[in-house]
């Protein structure tokens, strides 16, 4: 965060084009789990797989699965946390819109709230022209904001 932490203020990642390549490589990972009796999950077709499937289900191709863009969010507060965001900070998202291939999109974070221990923070995806795709809440703890002296 800037050094000085207060309400309104902002912070946004670098805008990032959502690719099928970065796309198929969430969606690979999960194809590649394995159940507990040893079995590999084989995943059915899905909208984030299959463009034939997805073109059935009213979509113009394969989307981006939603946990992308919670990704970029989280990525975007520990950036700005550090490690204390990930030990006791909170994170909260809706996918409100889908994500397309070539789509460019932003993580950003507001402040809405700062106490003695907690920085509150509105968060969101969007796109290049605005739209947004993915919105939330979050919480860091006070301590963790870089550039700030610790309590």
């Amino acid at each position: 965060m800037p050094e000085s932490i207060s309400v309104g203020t902002h912070v946004q990642s670098a805008p990032l084009m959502m690719t099928r390549e970065r796309m198929r490589w969430y969606c690979d990972a999960l194809e590649t789990a394995a159940r507990q009796d040893g079995q590999f999950v084989i995943a059915e077709p899905t909208i984030h797989t299959d463009d034939a499937y997805a073109k059935a289900q009213g979509l113009p191709g394969i989307i981006a699965d939603g946990m992308l863009s919670t990704n970029y969010i989280s990525s975007l507060l520990y950036r700005h946390f550090g490690v204390g965001y990930l030990s006791s900070g909170e994170l909260v998202t809706k996918f409100i819109r889908p994500v397309y291939e070539d789509d460019v999109v932003q993580a950003h974070a507001q402040v809405t709230a700062v106490d003695d221990e907690v920085i509150a923070l509105e968060v969101w995806v969007d796109t290049a022209d605005g739209q947004k795709v993915t919105v939330g809440t979050a919480k860091a703890p006070r301590t963790a904001a870089r550039g700030e002296e610790a309590a």
